[in-house]
């Protein structure tokens, strides 16, 4: 006892003290460099720089501005007064990462190749002319090119990595040997197995028809692997950048504002090992990504992870009676803003959005793919905006908000919906379930609310194939749901072969005793059929979701 009344006072002033602590102080990291550091547009894709990789490893204080441009040497970045500008934005505590050399070494090539003596004196003037802003200049050595001659790397840059390192050690410059690690690297792979850091494309390619030998600039992994050198470098140097990189690990980051891997999903989907049998996680940061993507089956246990739910928005405005390319309507399933047909998916933090409106059918995501899971995600639309497609596909929605119309919630799969908000808007019916006669389960509703914009709007479902199969357990009703709860979709004959169930649904418009009496009202022992293991069978990890 008297231990513990001599710490508490202890305890409370350490802990007042983490709240009174100020925050980190934001900071930018300038990339200054060539054609492998440098952004790159969607078209040169997969061709990717390693500064698209950086910023990936550093929390949210630390801001990535890739200053680098293909082609430029230390001396075109000044005569095209890029350095001034970079030198002009620099705030007190920035960073500069500045690595040239590719292009120096052109001397042939006027206003851009320089001899090893002006690459020196260009360094020096961005070294100095960044501590006169009482910013950090970090020196990087260029990295390697694979040129193997008879079996063994050869070095292209020579005389240029010794000049960087000589002013490194002079002016107390902090140094990231790149020549070096990056050597290392290529070497440890060896002549062939090096090739996948690099850019090599096979012929078909949609970006390199004639396909794409290039040992000078890097693929998506490639590109991630010389970020984690510069990032080992950072470490060995105990710069205090090293406190703000980041401890939870992905395997691609997806911003639009190039601070990631890529600046769109799909580019990091692409990337993604065929037949790989590891798990691929994807961090997507804050923005709206309007793109209509596909998760082919080839690409299985991949997790797409957003920044917010609210803030990661994957959107859409495809419809049923657009045309596409060959001037045919869409249909349906066409519409799509994302198919998911691989297997072991899981989405987390993401709104997913149909914004075509209410001109009709208009998909949000449509999945096919085997053990799915969505995870405090959003669906967003108007009419079939979830489209739940495979016949043998098993889906897992977790405290997920789903909207729409008509039929918002449809099709063959066997899904369980835990804690989800399902909002009706407008007027139609929530599901509209296709189950095939040979499956037991259908759609599982538990422990959901119903909201909506009316009162007696919509129908709980209706069967779009006669052995549909839907039920709502614990499941708070909202007003928007009409008294008689379900309807047949004008054929009483889908009344002998559908199999519509609650048990104990509460709320203004849990009318149990108006329901349809061709539906059924559960008694406690008839739940446990309904539970996860008899739902999904031998998919028993269905909530182990990162």
């Amino acid at each position: 006892m008297i231990k513990w009344r001599y710490s508490l006072p202890v305890f409370m002033m350490l802990f007042l003290m983490a709240f009174m602590m100020p925050a980190r102080k934001k900071i930018t990291i300038w990339m200054v460099g060539d054609s492998t550091m440098a952004n790159k547009l969607p078209k040169a894709y997969p061709e990717t720089g390693w500064g698209m990789a950086f910023g990936a490893f550093f929390d949210e204080s630390v801001t990535i501005a890739n200053r680098a441009m293909n082609g430029r040497s230390t001396l075109s970045f000044i005569n095209e007064k890029r350095w001034q500008a970079v030198a002009d934005s620099l705030q007190e505590g920035d960073y500069v990462f500045i690595e040239f050399g590719h292009n120096d070494e052109k001397i042939d090539k006027p206003g851009t190749g320089v001899s090893p003596a002006a690459y020196g004196v260009n360094l020096v003037k961005f070294v100095n002319e960044t501590r006169a802003k009482k910013a950090i200049p970090v020196l990087l050595t260029p990295v390697m090119r694979r040129s193997f001659r008879d079996g063994s790397l050869y070095d292209s840059h020579g005389a240029y990595p010794p000049v960087v390192r000589r002013i490194a050690d002079s002016l107390k410059v902090p140094l990231i040997d790149m020549h070096l690690k990056s050597e290392t690297l290529i070497n440890g792979m060896g002549e062939e197995g090096a090739k996948q850091l690099f850019n090599y494309v096979d012929s078909g390619h949609v970006n390199y028809p004639q396909g794409k030998k290039d040992d000078t600039h890097f693929s998506p992994s490639g590109a991630k692997a010389m970020a984690e050198l510069a990032v080992q470098g950072i470490r060995e140097l105990k710069l205090e950048l090293a406190e703000r990189l980041v401890r939870k690990k992905y395997d691609f980051v997806v911003a639009k504002d190039g601070s990631g891997d890529f600046t769109t999903v799909q580019a990091a989907i692409n990337a993604v090992p065929d037949m790989r049998k590891s798990e691929t996680v994807i961090f997507i940061k804050n923005g709206v990504y309007k793109e209509k993507l596909t998760l082919p089956e080839s690409k299985s246990l991949v997790t797409l992870i957003g920044q917010q739910a609210d803030s990661v928005i994957i959107t859409n405005d495809d419809f049923a009676g657009k045309k596409n390319i060959l001037g045919e309507p869409m249909g349906t399933s066409g519409s799509s803003g994302f198919f998911v047909w691989g297997k072991d998916f899981t989405a987390r933090n993401i709104t997913f959005s149909n914004s075509a409106g209410p001109v009709g059918q208009a998909v949000a995501v449509l999945v096919g793919g085997d053990r799915v899971r969505f995870i405090n995600c959003r669906f967003l639309g108007f009419q079939d905006t979830l489209y739940t497609y495979g016949v043998n596909s098993r889906q897992y929605y977790l405290n997920c908000y789903i909207e729409g119309t008509v039929d918002f919630i449809f099709g063959a799969s066997t899904a369980v919906f835990d804690s989800c908000t399902i909002h009706c808007k407008k007027a139609g019916y929530v599901t509209a379930a296709s189950t095939p006669q040979d499956k037991k389960y259908g759609y599982v509703f538990r422990g959901c609310r119903i909201t909506g914009e009316g009162t007696a709007t919509h129908y709980l479902g209706r069967p779009w194939r006669p052995y549909a199969k839907t039920v709502f357990l614990d499941c708070e009703m909202g007003k928007p749901i009409i008294a008689a709860g379900w309807d047949n979709w004008g054929k009483k004959e889908n009344e002998q072969t559908a199999f519509y169930a609650e048990y104990r649904s509460r709320g203004e418009g849990a009318a149990r005793a108006q329901r349809a009496s061709w539906s059924h009202q559960l008694k406690a022992d008839d739940v446990q059929a309904f539970d996860h293991v008899h739902v999904f069978g031998d998919w028993i990890d269905y909530k182990n979701a990162n």
